[in-house]
Formats: C-alpha cells, structure tokens, sequence
C-alpha cells in the first residue's frame, strides 16, 4: 500500500460537516404524490438533512398495519427510482429492505435496521394517520427519545402517547405553491 504524505498548516482542523443526520420517509408511498415526494425532498434542504432515506412498505406490511389493499411493492419502488432518475439527487436513496425480506416488518425491526445503517440524528416524516398508528405501538415511547417526527400536517385526533410528546414532533406540511411563495 503507497502512502502520501500530505502536508497541513499548524492547527489545521477540518471543517464542520454542514449537513447532518438522516430523514426517513417512512410510507406505503401508494397515494404519494410527486409533490409530497418533493416537499420531503425539500426538508432536507431546509434542515441540512445529509440523507433523505425513502423507506417503502411491502404490502403485508400496509396490510396488517392499515387493512388497504396496496400495489406490488416492486411497482411503488420502481415508481420511486423514476421519481428520483428525474431530480437527480445523490442524497436521496430508496431502501428496499422490506422487498429483500418479502414479508411483514414490523416498525421496530425497520427502524433498527435504519438507525443502525445510516448516521443520527434520525428524523421520520410520515403521515399523521401513520404518526397515530406509531403511537398505538407498545415500543413508541422506546422510540421517540430516539428519534423526532415530522409530520405532512397536524392530526385530526391526536393519540395520547403522540399528546404526551408532542414536543418530539411538529408539523411540516407546505406545498410548492406555498414554498415558491416563500422564496
């Protein structure tokens, strides 16, 4: 192995790192619509995100957490990639963990998976129906000291777990009319 020898001022430090920790689009991504997949990709840029981390759900999964019929994971996937092929983004990425495992994924086996492939501080972006659901999960509080949520819009019901840390999440809904408007 060649080493080189590369020569720095005294008391050289690196820069700080500009842009840190992941968001997670936690979704079925069967409804979403180009728009929430943009605005998404715009909270990154507002929040200096490193990644934004587009997490599909197979279809067991949305079936056993929603009761909705959904399309083929591989369909929404595939719609993702063409979603992603036209903006052009490296710090986007599509993970396919649930359509490796081709079966049911709990939301803990997911976010461990997550928090353990992609450098912190984790922030997950779903919908309030989803946010609702989370908390209804025995491990949420497990969870939420671990991660923030932000959600597309403020709930209709807020579950009482979601109320109790209500300072853990906020809502970050805008679309591009509101955001052209903004700049």
């Amino acid at each position: 192995m060649i080493r080189n020898a590369d020569a720095v001022p005294f008391g050289y430090e690196p820069p700080a790192e500009q842009r840190k920790g992941t968001l997670i689009y936690y979704d079925s991504f069967e409804h979403t619509t180009d728009e929430e997949l943009d605005a998404a990709a715009w909270q990154i840029e507002i929040l200096s995100f490193a990644k934004l981390v587009l997490y599909p759900l197979h279809e067991e999964t949305v079936r056993r957490m929603t009761k909705e019929p959904v399309t083929a994971n591989y369909k929404r996937e595939d719609r993702l990639h063409k979603w992603k092929r036209e903006r052009v983004r490296s710090d986007i990425v599509i993970e396919g963990f649930e359509g490796k495992r081709k079966r049911y994924t709990p939301i803990d086996s997911a976010l461990r998976y997550l928090t353990e492939k992609y450098k912190s501080p984790y922030f997950l972006y779903m919908t309030p129906q989803t946010a609702n659901m989370f908390a209804s999960y025995s491990s949420f509080e497990e969870w939420i000291v671990k991660l923030r949520l932000l959600l597309f819009a403020e709930p209709r019901e807020v579950h009482p777990r979601l109320e109790k840390y209500r300072h853990r999440w906020k809502t970050v809904g805008e679309t591009k009319a509101e955001r052209n408007e903004s700049e």
